[in-house]
């Protein structure tokens, strides 16, 4: 650090705060540290300064999955906000399974991060004995449950779906049918209840296509088209958990010669690039995936500063995106 020091010609005290705390350090300044840095090599000791100042200036995430773009933007959201705080952020992929979540959150924990972000509100007992021992601040993420740890920031998954599935009523579709995964992904079990809450304000029957566990694939979409067209051959438009099932779907309507939505309508959830790039584009629910991010982190550092209390829970919303898919 004193090389560092002596080469962009600041104190070494200026060269520790462009390492915590960039913000403070005026541009100028900071970029003559960065370039003394590369010159010599110098890689900050950050566990030695984790134990002087009892902060790691970590934060770490679990999510579901690390093998789809579905949770990408909102790593990004976080990501760039914790940077231009001087934290950086360690991804654990804990999968569907709450079980698998638990060694992923103690091995995190153990690295004494500043705070957690979890996706989701639904923790194993003993992972959550161990995330109140920590005592850190903790954010859940994509839903906001009624008793949160801490704090939550996401959407109402039901109300999304609910609201996607009397749009295609209002649009004058007969039987509707839902597909996406039964197990191992709550997100996708609260938007199932929306689509049965929305056949039951209109006396609809339900019409429930099971796919297999998450991560959901386009496959498990273009295979559920088979099955609907033998086992409800009378349905006229199908919702999906996701948009890649949807893509999946819309693909072998098009294999098969199906018009979509002549012979059958379709509606995703997610509003991916694949959404707006499928021929035909494909309706969706907007959700604001960088934002969810984006916000997690700033009720982390909102918390770990001491400037706001536990207890936060936002509501982002979501939009239904009509396209010529329905």
């Amino acid at each position: 650090m004193a090389d560092v020091a002596r080469l962009a010609d600041v104190s070494m005290i200026t060269v520790s705060r462009a390492i915590r705390t960039p913000d403070q350090v005026t541009d100028e300044t900071r970029a003559r540290i960065e370039a003394a840095m590369r010159q010599t090599g110098y890689v900050p000791d950050l566990v030695a300064a984790s134990l002087a100042s009892r902060r790691s200036r970590v934060v770490a995430v679990i999510v579901p999955t690390i093998g789809s773009s579905i949770f990408s933007d909102t790593i990004k959201g976080m990501a760039d906000l914790l940077r231009s705080r001087g934290y950086q952020l360690i991804i654990g992929e804990g999968s569907y399974a709450t079980e698998d979540s638990e060694s992923v959150i103690a091995a995190l924990l153990g690295r004494r991060p500043d705070g957690l972000i979890l996706t989701g509100s639904q923790h194993p007992q003993r992972a959550l004995r161990m995330i109140k021992g920590a005592g850190i601040p903790v954010v859940e993420m994509w839903e906001l449950p009624p008793r949160p740890i801490d704090s939550a920031v996401g959407f109402n998954n039901r109300a999304a779906v609910r609201e996607m599935a009397e749009s295609l009523v209002r649009a004058g579709y007969r039987s509707i049918a839902f597909i996406g995964p039964a197990q191992g992904d709550r997100r996708a079990q609260q938007r199932r209840q929306g689509y049965a809450d929305a056949m039951t304000r209109h006396g609809r029957p339900t019409v429930f296509l099971e796919t297999p566990p998450p991560p959901s694939l386009m496959a498990h979409g273009a295979s559920a088209i088979a099955r609907l067209a033998v086992e409800h051959p009378e349905v006229d438009a199908a919702c999906f958990t996701s948009d890649g099932l949807a893509a999946g779907a819309l693909f072998e309507c098009r294999r098969l010669g199906w018009d979509v939505p002549g012979r059958l309508a379709l509606a995703g959830f997610g509003d991916f690039e694949v959404a707006a790039a499928a021929s035909p584009t494909l309706t969706t629910v907007a959700v604001p995936r960088y934002r969810i991010g984006e916000e997690a982190a700033r009720i982390i550092l909102g918390r770990i500063d001491g400037e706001i209390g536990s207890g936060q829970v936002i509501d982002l919303g979501f939009d239904v995106v009509i396209r010529e898919s329905t």
